[in-house]
């Protein structure tokens, strides 16, 4: 038996691949149902727009439907009996010859049964033959001239004389009168929605509807987010929880003549979590949250977007207390003056109307506006200033601690095995950010689930890391020549992170190929730097070295897979000198060469401001780092040689080595 599918294994490991509830999809559904869950009572529409709805007729349902019902009625409804249609004279004669049992009399037509069943005449059969078929009910229709005769013919004869009023009913005549106008204004509604719906896009928004704010609408019904979700992040979280208590309490602030920053600005590389702690506060305060990207408010229209922030500054001081969050609020809020349009740019009068909206607050209007960017450096300073964004909590990377927390968040619900340590796996993964480390615990149980393993282990975090740092692994086939280069080319790495002082400690070495690159030796530092010394960059630089070194020592050749290294080590070379005043000849000066932009958000060239002389002094001091290091790297590799070699034949055979097998490959060879 093959493997199962994926879909059925994934559940072990946290994941739910299951579709969800529609009304989990959409925020409105989600706010009425639970309301009528926990109150009973339906708390009506929802403010703001909400995730698109699939609309229109299911044509395949109705098919269906009327089906069952033409099958129902043809199966279990009677059959009817032929009736035969007779002339009046037939008919007067059949009743004076005593054959007529009954009739109905409805208006002009006249229907009854016979005696005895009454053959007609005969018909062609589908053999060719010919059949006269038996009646036992007939219908006739009475002259306009009217017939006096009749009546007393059917008393004489004993009919069974019935009357039907011909006037039709109330209902009937409603159906008739009305519904034809019902379908027609029905079906002119149903048409205009669908334009809108198309003209619109998502939401339904029409073209009568374009400036209203797209901003979602979250309360504690449909997001019960708080701090506690959120790990680490301990100093935004202490920082942020007067803005929790002034919302629950605003009395106690205003009684002190306080009052609180309209404006937080949340700064931070992207995936620290500054959305999902800006959701924390709405959840902690148990106030509403309006939620809208800064791309949102621009559309191809002029004045769109300042009308979209009017609108939404008014439907949140409806609902005061409350938090509007714009995300990505650098799209909206760069400096001014940059654009194309000038003072008449769609994006800056979409900023100006911000402004404005965050001046016209009034003490009274209990409303906080959050706002997240990784760029605050291209924020326009009017933004910034006090009375608008005028606080600023900084959201850095987490640090060890902290990131032990997220991954006990995210590992709650996996089944991990005894080898698994979070403590190292946190060691592991310097630098990742709160979404890297969601991710990296998402992509181990997926490797879990394809080896069909009953619980998570250290490999599988090992591989879900080097996947997310280095790539997938590819399946390309390099010759035996390369595969040795690649091995004496890590090889070198590898031996100078073990015997050069100030580097970091060795992790694993491997030489299969994953996404760019053909091998790669991993590093991890003991702790999280947040100050480079000399030293230590010195031991980064040699690192780099170490590969091309190697090549040229054992196969007196150089290769192209040292262009990433070599370009990568010069640059460091360059911050030394050029940033960080660890030149001896140049001192403790700086020697900017490019400032970033405000506008493009990117480093452009500008007009150095030294003098050639000190250009040619850096470019010197540059050449010597890297030269004098790369002698350090070369007198360490010839003195370690027998172990260089005998680590390259390893990595041949095995392909990986772990810090632990490289240790003891160096105690073997009596290296020290």
């Amino acid at each position: 038996m093959g493997p199962r599918p994926l879909n059925d294994r994934f559940p072990r490991f946290g994941l739910n691949p299951e579709p969800l509830n529609p009304k989990l999809m959409n925020p409105k559904l989600m706010t009425q149902s639970i309301k009528e869950k926990l109150t009973g009572e339906d708390e009506g529409p929802v403010t703001g727009p909400g995730p698109p709805q699939k609309s229109g007729i299911n044509w395949k349902m109705i098919a269906a439907i009327a089906l069952f019902w033409f099958l129902l009625f043809y199966f279990f409804t009677p059959a009817r009996q032929p009736t035969m249609p007779l002339p009046y004279s037939k008919f007067k004669n059949k009743v004076q010859e005593g054959q007529v049992q009954s009739i109905t009399v409805k208006g002009e037509e006249v229907t009854g049964r016979f005696n005895e069943p009454v053959k007609g005449e005969p018909t062609q059969t589908l053999f060719g033959g010919k059949e006269a078929p038996e009646f036992e009910s007939f219908k006739t229709i009475i002259p306009g001239f009217g017939d006096k005769e009749l009546m007393t013919l059917l008393e004489e004869n004993e009919v069974v004389v019935n009357a039907k009023s011909d006037q039709r009913s109330w209902f009937w005549v409603l159906v008739v009168n009305v519904l034809p106008w019902v379908l027609i204004i029905g079906f002119f509604v149903y048409s205009s929605r669908k334009f809108q719906e198309r003209m619109g896009g998502a939401g339904g928004m029409g073209p009568f509807s374009i400036g209203k704010s797209k901003a979602k609408l979250y309360t504690r019904f449909t997001s019960n987010v708080t701090f506690e979700d959120v790990a680490g992040l301990e100093n935004a979280k202490k920082e942020l929880l007067e803005v929790v208590e002034f919302l629950k309490d605003p009395s106690k602030f205003k009684s002190l003549g306080g009052e609180l920053p309209k404006g937080i600005l949340l700064v931070g590389p992207p995936g620290v979590g500054k959305t999902l702690i800006a959701r924390g506060i709405a959840g902690e305060a148990g106030v509403p949250f309006y939620s809208i990207s800064g791309s949102e408010f621009i559309e191809m229209f002029v004045g769109v977007g300042a009308s979209r922030v009017r609108d939404m500054f008014k439907n949140a001081k409806k609902e005061a207390p409350t938090i509007i969050f714009i995300d990505e609020l650098d799209s909206i809020g760069r400096v001014r003056g940059t654009g194309v349009g000038g003072g008449h740019d769609e994006r800056e009068q979409t900023l100006n109307q911000i402004l404005s909206e965050m001046d016209g607050f009034s003490p009274q209007e209990d409303i906080i506006v959050m706002a997240a960017t990784n760029r605050p450096d291209v924020l326009d300073p009017a933004l910034v200033r006090p009375g608008r964004f005028d606080r600023q909590i900084t959201l850095e990377l987490p640090q060890r601690k902290a990131r032990v927390a997220i991954l006990k968040v995210h590992t709650k619900d996996m089944p991990l095995a005894d080898d698994v340590d979070l403590e190292r796996v946190a060691g592991m993964t310097v630098g990742f950010s709160g979404a890297d480390l969601k991710n990296l615990a998402n992509e181990a149980a997926l490797l879990a689930a394809r080896h069909e393993r009953k619980q998570v282990t250290a490999a599988d975090f090992s591989q879900a890391r080097d996947k997310i740092t280095m790539g997938v692994e590819r399946e390309d086939f390099v010759r035996d020549e390369e595969k040795k280069i690649i091995a004496h080319h890590e090889a070198g790495h590898a031996l100078v992170a073990r015997f050069y002082a100030g580097a970091d400690p060795l992790e694993k070495v491997t030489i299969i190929p994953r996404g760019r690159s053909l091998g790669a030796t991993e590093l991890i530092p003991e702790e999280d730097r947040y100050n480079l010394t000399r030293s230590y960059v010195l031991g980064r630089i040699a690192v780099l070295l170490g590969g091309r070194t190697a090549e040229q020592l054992i196969l007196n050749d150089v290769s192209s897979g040292a262009g990433d290294d070599l370009k990568k080590a010069t640059e460091l070379a360059r911050r030394m000198v050029c940033q960080w005043g660890m030149s001896e000849k140049l001192g403790p000066m700086t020697f900017q060469q490019g400032e970033p932009h405000p506008f493009l958000g990117r480093e452009m060239a500008q007009p150095k401001d030294f003098s050639e002389e000190t250009a040619r002094l850096i470019d010197e001091e540059i050449r010597d780092i890297i030269k004098n290091t790369q002698q350090e790297v070369r007198d360490i590799l010839e003195s370690h040689q027998t172990v260089l070699e005998a680590l390259a034949q390893e990595l041949l055979d095995k392909e990986t080595l772990t810090r632990e097998e490289v240790d003891g490959l160096i105690e073997e060879r009596g290296g020290s």
